[in-house]
């Protein structure tokens, strides 16, 4: 098995050329035609002695992941589904504003944390994507929407780890992504702009504030442990109060002075002004002095079999103004690509059926250009 590429840091690249007998600057050369020019043929890095770029297919590769499908809502919003192998895939959304373009990247096919209002969950786990995977979906990204839009500038400016699965359960792999993502000689991105979403795997966020504090994101969801078990089974590990105790244990670490908590709003079970009330009190008296925060409430996108609906839109106003009332900065999440299920909570609700669908698809079309080789691996169809 030869090396991806898309595997390493630079600091792993430094040390996968040193193993060659190259000097740090050839890593460094290397990394940036991959991250910054979007080089896959070795032979186009011409400033790579030739005696090293004659070596390189022998012993390492650049791997994309298939695109089994692409589409573009009316909003600008670009949903992707990347084929991961066997069976599973994963979803990458694009959303682009005036002033950003904010790109939502998977870290696990699948999830097992099981939140009642997330279609992923629903779907189950099938495993953690490799540190390449979770690159190869802003590497992609980033060259597709330089060539798609014309420009040659850097499209993509934050990274939000929100797409399916929970980033802290697959930490190994988590870790160096976020660092290419914030390396200068790969996509630059501030740590400001680059935010892990978690719903509190305590261990992992302590770890995270020692090896790569980015912005952090607290999927709540609930403002008493009784409701936040029945909606986000992880609380059962780990409860509010150590869960809110992680967070001040975060900030000094953390590239803003506050902790994002997310908060999905559900018609009849946690949007009532009680719930507001004593959301006001958890995030305010905690510890005697409070967690310093905004929250950020999600209007819920339905799908089959959830048996919830969203907040009418007048209760989910009616809760932000209470919150903010209160003193804690509350917005209310625009929903981006509901024409093509882009919006949270909305990835991978029929994966499965799209992904089989497109493989079929795709084998087909393989056996008409090419009669003699019908039966090839899952992965390259």
């Amino acid at each position: 098995m030869t090396t991806n590429l898309l595997d390493l840091d630079l600091e792993g690249m430094v040390g996968f050329c040193a193993a060659l007998g190259e000097k740090r600057f050839r890593a460094v050369q290397l990394f940036r035609w991959i991250h910054q020019k979007g080089a896959q043929d070795f032979a186009d890095m011409t400033d790579l002695a030739k005696s090293l770029r004659s070596k390189l297919p022998d012993l390492c590769h650049i791997e994309r992941l298939n695109v089994l499908s692409r589409q573009d809502s009316a909003d600008g919003t670009i949903k992707w589904l990347f084929d991961v192998g066997d069976g599973n895939a994963v979803e990458t959304v694009f959303i682009p504003e005036d002033d950003r373009g904010t790109l939502c990247v998977s870290s696990q096919a699948g999830c097992a944390v099981g939140c009642r209002f997330c279609s992923t969950g629903h779907q189950g786990f099938s495993r953690n994507l490799t540190t390449g995977e979770i690159v190869a979906q802003l590497w992609q990204a980033e060259h597709f929407l330089r060539a798609h839009l014309g420009r040659s500038d850097r499209v993509v400016t934050n990274v939000v780890m929100m797409g399916m699965g929970e980033p802290l359960q697959n930490y190994a792999a988590l870790v160096p992504a976020l660092r290419v993502m914030l390396d200068d000689h790969a996509y630059g991105l501030s740590r400001r702009r680059v935010t892990v979403s978690t719903s509190g795997v305590v261990p992992m966020m302590d770890r995270l504030a020692q090896d790569c504090p980015v912005a952090l994101a607290v999927s709540l969801h609930a403002p008493n442990d009784t409701l936040r078990d029945e909606l986000v089974p992880l609380n059962r590990k780990y409860p509010l109060g150590e869960l809110l105790d992680a967070c001040l244990r975060y900030l000094p670490a953390a590239p803003r002075d506050f902790i994002t908590f997310e908060y999905c709003m559900l018609d009849g079970v946690n949007d009532q002004p009680e719930h507001a009330r004593q959301l006001l009190a958890l995030l305010r008296q905690h510890q005697g002095h409070g967690v310093p925060c905004k929250i950020n409430l999600i209007p819920f996108n339905p799908f089959p079999d959830s048996g919830l609906t969203c907040s009418p839109r007048p209760r989910v106003q009616q809760f932000a103004r209470l919150l903010n009332d209160g003193g804690i900065v509350t917005t209310i999440r625009k929903t981006r690509g509901d024409d093509i299920d882009a919006a949270c909570g909305q990835l991978a609700g029929d994966v499965l059926d799209r992904t089989n669908a497109a493989q079929r698809m795709a084998r087909r079309r393989d056996a008409v250009a090419h009669p003699i080789h019908i039966v090839r691996n899952e992965r390259q169809a």
